[in-house]
């Protein structure tokens, strides 16, 4: 039989395999019919009557350029995308050929964005991308692709704002305090492209956009700041953030012509019916494909969210009282007094943590309902945070898998917490664009077993966790065969999470 971290990790595989570029893409688009051909995206048609342009921004957008590319075959005219810096010497590198363009492209690559920040390349590419736009006709259809850090890759000022200047008043604003929402809504009122932009300077010819999310929720016009959906904000939300952080007396001259000079109700009011845009990928759609192989390998599955977010240290806390919760199941002692204690404070946990859609009540009536004949698998997505104390090496998904298996440990060794020891447990985290902090893993596996180990080595798991060191402490055991290492994927929708329990 197969271990849990075996199956753990085939699960993790099949679903970044769902949201890699070419898998997805061949999912969602195909070209179809020669007289008159269309544009079919997720059942959806498009007729292709005169021409086919391309264009895209984001850190996942080569591997999806590929493969529209060879979708889209001659009926492409030309592209221009915009991608990170050394991202296809990376991927060359990884040996990922299928990501990488075939030397006879119609589509031209520009790197911009060094270490995710817009720069002249960036700017360069942007320009680029807004000339293509800019001379389309009604017959033209532009194919948009978009995934995260997206934003960065299309810095286009309102002129006659300068790249730097719009810089300058981002940089002022954050150490002002502002969020990040805050911050990208002055971003996008500056911004030609940005806020619908894009979307308003192609018209009238269709627009389709195909979407890869790495955002919580899913929020069209957040991810890569919308270029091709309608504003919900105006001038008036931008000046009044400036005002907020007492900045409207120091602005630069430029940016105070462009504010003075544009109209100052919401955008929302012009017509988008040009534009399409459609999510092909995220974090909800591979956790879809991991229950679908769990349950094919005997689990009863449930997905818990995909919008798990907050601290490491209080998300492990929920994940090891919902680990508790299924052993008292197996254990048959779920309905007593010790169930009920878990699961208010799961409850409260789930509270602090304000995880959003999260309807845990609902969750836990599904999870009193799958019965103990069979091991249970738990899922979920999103992105945690951690705050940053020690010096060590890790990632927040290695750090999360510890804080679990130590959790769970501690649980064990307490007087009601014994039935734990009746249960095989894995849980397993991980960064689906195959990289965790600055380290070669992705994220890893943890049991309370190998956390009893290192205890009996002398290691103080403690003192690995307060200098954020969990990359140190998984690499010290079996040959870090719990580290979980897929080199990068080319894709990117977050985090995900596996409970195994049999």
């Amino acid at each position: 039989s197969m271990s849990l971290c075996e199956h753990a990790l085939s699960l993790f595989r099949s679903a970044v395999g769902t949201v890699r570029p070419a898998p997805m893409l061949k999912k969602a688009v195909k070209l179809q019919g020669d007289g008159c051909p269309q544009l079919l995206v997720k059942g959806r048609a498009f007729p292709v009557k005169r021409d086919l342009y391309l264009v895209g921004f984001g850190k996942a957008v080569l591997g999806m350029a590929a493969a529209a590319e060879e979708i889209l075959g001659d009926h492409l005219v030309r592209g221009i995308i915009n991608v990170p810096l050394g991202i296809q010497e990376s991927l060359q590198r990884a040996g990922m050929q299928e990501m990488l363009l075939k030397p006879c492209s119609k589509i031209q690559v520009i790197e911009g964005a060094k270490n995710n920040l817009p720069d002249p390349e960036a700017l360069k590419g942007a320009v680029a991308i807004q000339e293509l736009a800019g001379g389309l006709t009604a017959d033209d259809l532009l194919l948009v692709l978009i995934s995260g850090g997206g934003s960065a890759l299309l810095p286009a000022p309102i002129p006659p704002i300068l790249l730097k200047e719009k810089e300058k008043l981002t940089k002022m604003l954050a150490s002002r305090g502002a969020a990040i929402q805050e911050l990208n809504i002055v971003r996008k009122t500056l911004s030609l492209l940005k806020g619908g932009g894009l979307a308003r300077l192609a018209y009238p010819a269709q627009v389709v956009s195909l979407i890869l999310s790495d955002v919580i929720g899913d929020p069209l016009d957040i991810i890569a700041s919308g270029p091709t959906v309608a504003s919900s904000h105006s001038i008036q939300d931008c000046l009044q953030i400036l005002a907020k952080y007492n900045l409207l007396h120091n602005l630069p001259k430029s940016v105070e012509t462009v504010l003075s000079g544009s109209p100052t109700k919401p955008t929302a009011s012009e017509d988008y019916s040009h534009v399409c845009n459609i999510i092909i990928g995220s974090n909800t759609l591979a956790l879809d494909e991991a229950k679908h192989q769990a349950e094919g390998l005997g689990y009863a599955t449930l997905i818990l969210s995909a919008a798990i977010c907050g601290e490491v240290s209080c998300v492990a806390a929920l994940y090891c009282q919902l680990i508790q919760l299924v052993c008292l199941g197996f254990a048959s002692l779920g309905e007593g007094p010790l169930g009920d204690e878990v699961r208010r404070n799961l409850l409260q946990l789930a509270a602090e943590l304000e995880i959003p859609g999260l309807n845990l009540a609902e969750f836990l009536q599904a999870l009193q309902g799958l019965g103990h004949e069979r091991p249970v698998c738990i899922l979920a997505g999103g992105e945690t945070t951690v705050q940053l104390q020690g010096t060590g090496k890790g990632g927040r998904n290695q750090e999360l898998a510890l804080r679990v298996g130590l959790g769970l440990h501690r649980a064990r060794a307490t007087e009601t917490g014994s039935f734990l020891g009746r249960c095989e447990i894995i849980f397993l985290s991980g960064g689906t664009d195959g990289q965790d902090g600055p380290t070669e893993a992705a994220g890893a596996f943890c049991s309370p077993e190998l956390v009893d180990e290192a205890l009996q080595e002398g290691l103080n798991v403690e003192a690995f966790l307060s200098n954020n060191d969990s990359y140190t402490f998984f690499s010290q055991f079996q040959g870090g065969h719990h580290l979980l290492v897929t080199g990068l994927t080319g894709t990117n929708v977050m985090d995900i999470q596996a409970i195994l329990i049999r």
